[in-house]
């Protein structure tokens, strides 16, 4: 049987994103986005933390093409970046539960 060996930078590419899930906070506004787009303050609001350590959060998800925003007037709202964030989610929880 062939066995598929990732490349180096596939490795480290990868091992990058998983670490993103490692935090906590993180994983909460992922999972508050699944509901839809939301601002920053309502995020913060929801966690009970500063808009400044959830803009933080924000940076590092963008970052990681985990989450995408738009801008109404001074406002951004955001939302995740696609599909292959909730498959990622929802397979973690599944995962979890078994």
């Amino acid at each position: 049987m062939e066995q598929h060996i990732l490349a180096e930078e596939e490795v480290f590419f990868l091992a990058d994103l998983f670490k993103v899930f490692g935090d906590p906070t993180r994983i909460k506004i992922l999972y508050l986005l699944l509901e839809g787009e939301l601002c920053v303050n309502d995020i913060a609001t929801s966690l009970g933390m500063s808009q400044s350590s959830i803009s933080h959060q924000l940076k590092t998800l963008k970052q990681h093409r985990l989450v995408k925003f738009r801008r109404e007037g001074k406002t951004i709202f955001y939302s995740l970046d696609d599909h292959h964030v909730v498959n990622i989610l929802n397979q973690g929880l599944e995962h979890i539960e078994h």
